[in-house]
C-alpha cells in the first residue's frame, strides 16, 4: 500500500503553505554553524516528491529541506 500523503510528527496532513513548528533543536550541516531551536515557526512550506521530507526557507537558511518527524503542524 502506497501512502503519498506527507503527514507531520504528529499524524496531522501537511500541505504547501502550511505553517509547522520544530520539535527539537536541530543542526544545520554546511551553514556554518546555524542551529535551528525547537519552537521554531517556520512558515509557507513545500511539499518536495517524498513524504519524509518538506522544504522550507528560515532566517538564514534557504531552501532547507526538513525532515517530517521534526516537525508539527502550527
Amino acid at each position: 500500500m502506497t501512502d503519498d500523503v506527507t503527514k507531520d510528527s504528529n499524524g496531522n496532513i501537511l500541505a504547501d503553505g502550511d505553517s509547522v513548528t520544530l520539535i527539537k533543536d536541530l543542526k544545520v550541516k554546511g551553514s556554518g554553524g546555524v542551529t535551528l531551536k525547537r519552537g521554531l515557526l517556520v512558515k509557507n512550506i513545500r511539499l518536495t516528491g517524498d513524504t519524509d521530507e518538506i522544504e522550507a526557507n528560515v532566517e538564514k537558511v534557504r531552501g532547507l529541506v526538513l525532515r517530517t518527524e521534526f516537525v508539527k503542524k502550527a
